[in-house]
């Protein structure tokens, strides 16, 4: 390893950038004559559009276009599309709606675009949106997903009866029913996941251009993917033929899964590009990000496991309602299957499981991908089932766990996932240690003696990273392979650019992934630069999510790198009159073993690009690419223990301590992990005791600004302790497991299970916001009086 190589604490490359200012997000750039764009969005949550009056808007200053959907229909501009198909238990596809970018006809959740107005200032077009005028037949809207499959409930879509999607599942019923029916006892709980919206710190964009003398687009955009977001606005959209579209993800700053998708405002602002005449311009504000941003989570949930007479789990019957909102986007349709109900074992060893799950339409913001997209769903679902029924038999929640673990592996469970590799008791014996889970009941007694409430609560997470292999996921309905790419150029000079198909917005790709570089070629981290979201420079990639880039994108490097080394050999033996099997690489140079020959890495790749002296037959250059499809998942797992203080006057909640104990595999640079594990927790604890997405009976956001929804805060955390530990994945070549989702995932059934031990009571959702816990606290004195 060298002094910058795997497993060193290195600086982050583009912070300085960041923190001084100079990051180049697209709301940044700018173009000659370049308008800008504002929506005119829908007022209403459910109505039929009657008609759309434009003739005041048009009329107002700098106002150069005002399009609605007829014309984008009229053009050919295709419908927004679902990447996964799932199908229903029955075999029937599921069930989707028509998606336009621009509705005409019917609109179905509050701010959905309907028109997109151009003018020469943001200001001017905002004005001239709001004198559009838009007449409206109000239909009933249904909001909650239990409601809308009720009979009589309001119809979303002709196409989807009833507002089901998809009626999906997965596992042995028979088996399951089979295991309950012999129970020495039977846990049941109603589990409720709180819909979030993700507030990335920089909201989306796009600036479009349409150049009509090469008949060309070019889209700047805040993405995660920018060749999926080329593709589908190619092949399904229709937007402009592939080879036409150049699309740019600068800087992004925050994704979450929220910039996964291409949005209608995406494809209403390239689409009026080439209509104006004019590059297009549009940034959200934030009351737009709350209205539009694919929203999170939103499950209803009935649980029910099923123990022998020695606690060991028997069964596990999963029913689940997911809200999808009022349309299907890319992912949507995968969250609540095949990224949730294959983790519903955990880390335990359950013989048999059956879930079924329920896609529903609602007048809400459509639902997809947000941190750990299904699995922070499955975690908290199995990890407040595991402590309530460890709870109900009278055993420690730790020894609980401990009796149910996995330990053999490989493990194949009864819902798809076959986890190569693991070690949950190492995890739960760091956390315990570190957080003094023995010394628990003597702090509980010193807050009693003032008056305070104490309670600890622990959850094991499991979750399924890097997704992938391509085969498989194709076999369970996804639109794309989940491949990576990437190309390593040695420039004569010695100096190296990585193209990657990987994106950054807030990973750290361009120190990680030059760490692995040097690591191989012993060159310093200065001269290893990273290239990253642009369709005209990197070759076809599959961008950032599911905490891929590791596992996957920097696989794909490591493939590159192995053909760079080996032509480097190939010609440093040549060059020095020695066995290609006797150079070896080390501090940036090749050497001979066992003598003191040595060439250093630039006069190597100089000697690539001159061509005066190679091994015959071998052509010029020193640049490598290669494609990486894992052979399986990976399975980052590890242990979370929260202890909190409740004020029974108030219902305020305090983290008083939390440990997070995780195996991700080998680690490439400990600090980067620490900050990806830090960011995941405070997401996870926003949603457990602050953030909740909350619509009224028609439809309207209620929580749509930072007055109303809750964000977390510095002074709402403590100072996390946290614990690694290693098991390598054999899946890779550099045995990672993944840690950008982490921290969302295992951190709520960690949070309210300690907020539940600490009032005594069996259950309680999300968030534990003040208000709600001092109701808990009354209601439990109300009943402990009248018994």
């Amino acid at each position: 390893m060298t002094a910058e190589g795997i497993g060193a604490r290195v600086l982050r490359k583009e912070d300085k950038r960041f923190i001084t200012g100079n990051g180049r997000y697209t709301d940044d750039m700018t173009m000659p004559r370049m308008g800008y764009a504002a929506f005119v969005r829908s007022t209403y949550a459910h109505a039929r559009i009657k008609s759309i009056n434009t003739d005041d808007a048009m009329k107002m200053p700098g106002v150069d276009a005002v399009l609605n959907g007829h014309q984008l229909v009229a053009d050919g501009i295709g419908n927004i599309i679902c990447g996964w198909m799932v199908h229903s238990k029955d075999g029937s596809p599921m069930n989707m709606g028509a998606y336009r970018a621009l509705e005409s006809e019917i609109v179905r959740y509050v701010g959905q675009a309907i028109a997109i107005v151009i003018a020469d200032t943001q200001q001017q077009a905002r004005d001239a949106a709001e004198a559009v005028v838009v007449d409206y037949e109000e239909l009933t809207a249904v909001v909650d997903s239990l409601d809308a499959l009720k009979d009589g409930a309001p119809q979303l879509h002709p196409e989807a009866a009833g507002n089901l999607i998809y009626d999906w599942e997965i596992g042995e019923e028979a088996e399951v029913d089979a295991a309950f029916a012999k129970a020495a006892h039977i846990t049941k709980m109603d589990i409720d996941n709180n819909r979030l919206v993700p507030n990335p710190m920089e909201p989306r964009a796009a600036l479009a251009h349409f150049d009509p003398s090469e008949e060309h687009y070019t889209l700047y955009t805040t993405s995660q993917n920018p060749h999926v977001a080329r593709l589908v606005l190619s092949a399904f959209y229709n937007v402009a033929p592939e080879n036409k579209l150049r699309v740019i993800a600068p800087d992004v700053g925050g994704g979450f899964g929220s910039k996964i998708f291409i949005y209608p405002e995406e494809i209403a602002c390239l689409w009026a590009s080439k209509r104006a005449g004019r590059p297009v311009k549009w940034t959200s504000d934030r009351t737009e990000a709350f209205l539009t941003d694919a929203h999170g989570r939103d499950h209803h949930s009935q649980a029910e496991l099923a123990l022998d007479e020695n606690n060991k789990i028997l069964g596990f019957r999963v029913k689940t309602v997911a809200n999808i909102g009022a349309y299907m986007s890319l992912f949507s349709s995968s969250v609540p299957t095949y990224l949730y109900a294959t983790l519903l074992s955990g880390q335990y060893n359950i013989p048999c499981i059956h879930a079924n799950v329920k896609a529903v339409y609602t007048n809400t913001t459509p639902v997809d991908a947000y941190r750990g997209a299904g699995r922070p769903e499955a975690s908290y679902l199995v990890e407040r089932v595991m402590e309530t029924a460890a709870r109900e038999v009278g055993m420690s929640p730790a020894d609980f766990r401990r009796n149910n673990f996995i330990r053999e592996f490989p493990h194949q469970t009864p819902v798809i996932m076959a986890y190569d590799a693991g070690d949950f008791d190492t995890s739960l014996d760091l956390a315990m240690n570190a957080i003094d889970y023995n010394g628990f009941a003597q702090r509980r007694a010193q807050s009693e003696a003032k008056g305070m409430l104490r309670g600890i609560g622990i959850s094991c997470y499991i979750e399924a990273c890097g997704i992938a292999p391509s085969q498989a996921v194709g076999s369970l309905g996804a639109g794309v392979g989940l491949w990576e790419s990437a190309e390593v150029r040695v420039n004569a000079v010695g100096t190296i650019e990585v193209l990657t198909g990987s994106h950054s917005h807030g990973q750290g790709h361009e120190t990680t992934f030059a760490q692995l570089v040097s690591d191989r070629l012993g060159l310093p981290t200065e001269s290893i630069s990273i290239v990253h979201g642009d369709t005209d420079k990197v070759q076809m990639g599959m961008g950032t999510y599911g905490s891929r880039s590791g596992a996957v994108g920097m696989s794909a490097i490591a493939k590159a790198l192995d053909k760079v080394e080996v032509k480097a050999k190939k010609i440093a033996a040549h060059l020095m009159e020695a066995s290609e099997g006797d150079i070896e690489i080390e501090n940036g140079e090749l050497k001979v073993a066992g003598t003191d020959k040595k060439l250093a890495f630039a006069e190597v790749a100089l000697s690539a690009y001159t061509g005066h002296n190679l091994p015959e037959g071998m052509e010029p250059g020193l640049k490598e690419g290669a494609f990486y499809d894992p052979t399986n998942f990976t399975f980052p797992a590890g242990c979370y223990i929260c202890e909190v203080e409740v004020d029974p006057d108030t219902g305020v909640v305090t983290i008083v301590d939390f440990v997070a104990a995780d195996d991700f595999g080998n680690i490439i640079n400990p600090m980067i992990v620490e900050g990806q594990v830090h960011g995941g927790l405070v997401q996870g604890i926003g949603q457990a005791m602050l953030e909740n997405t909350q619509y009224d009976e028609d439809g309207q956001l209620l929580t749509a600004s930072y007055m109303d929804y809750t964000m977390p805060r510095a002074d709402d955390v403590p100072s996390f302790k946290l614990e690694t530990s290693v098991t390598e994945c054999p899946g890779n070549p550099l045995g990672m497991k993944g840690c950008g989702e982490a921290g969302a995932i295992g951190s709520p059934p960690a949070v309210i299970n300690a907020v539940t031990d600490a009032l005594g009571i069996r259950d309680m959702s999300m968030p534990a916001s003040p208000n709600r816990v001092w109701q808990l606290i009354q209601d439990k004195g109300m009943k402990e009086a009248a018994e």
